[in-house]
């Protein structure tokens, strides 16, 4: 930031912190300095939060919403730098503090809590000595803080925190890092509290439980909260009032009520329904989805920034840049960057009808009925008493355990459960990756599938594929797109010559992936590009069942979106099953037909899946979608259920029914020292429990989740 001379800049004054906003930005305009150019990546961005207000900032991966954190921070990348406009934080300008009076600012006023808990936290350093000197840096004694730190674990709802300071970060599970990483950010009771996507990659409980956290404890220290997130529901629940990023500029403003009841910006209102809501399924309807990509960082619009891919534009929009019109909302004033904000609401839908819109631009005719099964009700894979046991230093260690299962042609079986469950190695299972305990079953389309993929034939190895959450992590990094698919048709499709690029083309078309991008590294590749990619590659061998491990978990929802309706549209086409993986329970019920729970490897329950989300449900099913948060509202009269404790180790499960010590709905000893049998709640819908389905049925009456 330009300036006066250090030796000039003033002290961090704390005093002048007890009135103030907490974060004032006024006119942001920032720059990084890319091929011996400036770019712009905000330009012109204002919002304040309040004292004890939770502010969210929504927008897609580029918008800029990690730059204004950065900014805030006074912590830009050595090409980055502020050209225009102010920061304050508790009403101290940010630009004209001197090296120690920032220290002392991020010290004592302002903290951040990122992404991955797993890069905030020193693997050689115990949970102690981190945290203590979170406490140390805000003028604490060691005796001080180790005591502070033993209050903070036990206010961030750790449980046994004398044994969680003597660990190390691998040794806690993702939502425990999470909350060790707030309890630092909390040491000093900062007056500013950022969280950069910090549920991204936790389960549905966890998450719950650390927004509660978040909630609570901003309720007990009115510290005020920027919330950065692609996750809108999550932003619904957390936020007073919430800003859209859009190209570096926010294009709508207002309290999150009244944003969300009714958007006055189009990218607003395409983000919205890019959402898999309550009710909606692959079957019924198509998810909308905003056309294009964003523009390059730093380019030159004459007009509104959103015209190119809005279905509002029009001259007028491409030739003058909008304004910020304010009007008076239910819940104060509202500000959007459009022309026609009165009418954004009213936004044509581009994925209902002949054609549905790629995510790119490219309008492709849905072709088939919505719903069509290629093979009718023919079991594509079988599985029957997959269980697989590790031998640790602790003893065995049961990780899936007797679970049994079908899958139909042209099927999706969504798998759901918190991390740990024994989801994805179950996946693991059935692919062949390991093999399974003695007594295990597969079967492939009627035949015997042998455990291990190395004894597998080409049609078998060929007939199962993955796709992962991390496309980066799954491609090799030195290859061009066309030699990455390229390979996989050559080793799974046996193909060369005319046939091979015939057969690439076809591919490439049928996720939709422009023909321009053959050539670039994965590295030039957008997430959902990228994902594109992953997708060609399993469907380079025809196959039967693909796994889709959290394959739209850290995409934002517009590409979510686009990439759920390419996977609907390949399984009408091509008659290929789904296993799929995903915290996000609204994405689980929009894609499947039926439901499978893990809990600590062991089947709670499955069945349809209205029946498994409309209920009856086994207890700890219903605890998952009661943790789910909303956009509609619809579940507000819903109470959350708080399981008690974290999930018991596979090495040392519970007697009896293993969700016992943690069921809300626990009968007493027979839960205790019986294994609960399958209830069969009709419709192929079947419940591991000892309480009867018709009393589950009247326990869990009343409006749902989900």
């Amino acid at each position: 930031m330009n300036g006066p001379p250090p030796s000039s800049f003033p002290a961090f004054d704390v005093s002048k912190s007890e009135h103030a906003d907490a974060l004032t930005v006024v006119g942001l305009t920032v720059a990084y300095r890319m091929r011996g150019r400036d770019r712009e990546v905000l330009q012109d961005v204002s919002f304040r939060v309040r004292r004890g207000e939770a502010y969210g900032l929504v927008g897609e991966s580029g918008c800029g919403k990690s730059t204004v954190a950065m900014a805030a921070l006074r912590y830009l990348p050595r090409n980055g730098k502020v050209k225009a406009g102010r920061i304050s934080i508790a009403g101290q300008d940010i630009a004209s503090l001197n090296a120690d009076a920032l220290r002392r600012l991020r010290a004592n006023a302002i903290s951040m809590v990122y992404q991955d808990p797993s890069r905030a936290l020193n693997p050689s350093l115990t949970i102690a000595r981190q945290v203590t000197e979170a406490f140390e840096a805000a003028g604490a004694t060691r005796a001080e803080a180790l005591t502070r730190t033993l209050e903070m674990l036990q206010r961030v709802r750790i449980a046994a925190p004398e044994r969680v300071m003597d660990s190390y970060p691998h040794q806690l599970s993702g939502g425990m890092q999470q909350r060790v990483v707030i309890a630092m950010a909390l040491a000093s009771n900062p007056a500013l509290l950022i969280l950069d996507e910090p549920t991204t990659g936790l389960d549905a409980t966890v998450e719950a439980e650390v927004l509660d956290l978040v909630a609570q404890l901003r309720s007990e220290l009115g510290t005020a909260v920027l919330f950065i997130s692609h996750n809108l529901a999550v932003i619904g629940r957390m936020c007073d009032r919430v800003g859209v990023l859009y190209a570096g500029k926010l294009v709508e403003e207002g309290a999150t009520r009244d944003v969300f009841a009714r958007p006055r910006h189009p990218y607003t209102v395409g983000l919205l329904r890019c959402l898999p809501s309550p009710g909606r399924s692959k079957d019924i309807d198509r998810l909308d989805t905003i056309a294009g990509n964003l523009p390059p960082p730093g380019s030159v619009t004459r007009g509104c920034v959103y015209a190119e891919r809005c279905r509002l534009a029009d001259e007028r929009c491409r030739r003058e840049a909008p304004p910020p019109y304010r009007v008076n909302a239910a819940h104060g004033d509202q500000m959007s960057r459009c022309h026609y904000h009165e009418r954004a609401i009213e936004l044509p839908r581009a994925a209902n009808g002949a054609a549905a819109d790629d995510g790119n631009g490219n309008a492709h005719a849905n072709r088939s009925q919505p719903g069509a099964k290629t093979n009718g009700s023919a079991i594509a894979l079988r599985a029957a008493h997959l269980s697989k046991t590790y031998h640790v230093a602790d003893g065995p260690l049961r990780a899936v355990d007797d679970v049994s299962l079908e899958l139909a042609a042209g099927e999706t079986l969504g798998l759901v459960g918190e991390s740990g469950s024994g989801k994805t190695t179950l996946a693991k299972l059935l692919l062949g990756l390991v093999a399974p305990d003695e007594g295990g079953v597969l079967e492939l389309d009627g035949a015997p599938l042998p455990p291990r993929v190395t004894g597998r034939n080409d049609d078998q190895v060929k007939s199962l594929q993955i796709v992962f959450q991390n496309p980066d992590s799954a491609l090799n990094r030195a290859h061009s797109v066309k030699r990455l698919i390229g390979r996989a048709l050559s080793k799974l499709g046996s193909l060369c010559g005319p046939a091979h690029d015939a057969r690439l083309a076809a591919l490439t078309a049928a996720v939709r992936l422009p023909e321009r991008y053959l050539g670039v590294r994965t590295r030039q590749l957008s997430g959902g590009l990228k994902q594109r990619v992953a997708i060609a590659r399993a469907f380079a061998g025809d196959p039967r069942v693909v796994v889709c491990d959290e394959p739209t978990s850290a995409l934002d929802v517009s590409v979510q979106a686009a990439i759920l309706n390419l996977l609907a549209d390949l399984q009408r086409d091509r008659g290929v099953s789904y296993v799929f993986i995903s915290h996000d329970l609204h994405v689980v019920r929009y894609v499947s037909d039926r439901i499978a729970v893990l809990y600590v490897g062991r089947l709670m329950e499955i069945g349809p899946a209205g029946a498994v989300f409309d209920g009856p449900h086994h207890p700890y099913t219903e605890a998952l979608l009661s943790s789910v948060p909303t956009l509609d509202g619809d579940g507000a009269s819903v109470a959350r259920i708080h399981l008690s404790g974290d999930l018991p180790s596979p090495s040392a499960v519970p007697t009896g029914c293993m969700f016992q010590t943690r069921c809300p709905r626990k009968l007493g000893a027979i839960c205790e020292q019986q294994d609960p049998p399958f209830l069969d709640a009709g419709g192929e819908h079947r419940i591991r429990c000892h309480i009867p389905v018709e009393q589950l049925r009247e326990l869990q009456r009343g409006p749902r989740r989900g």
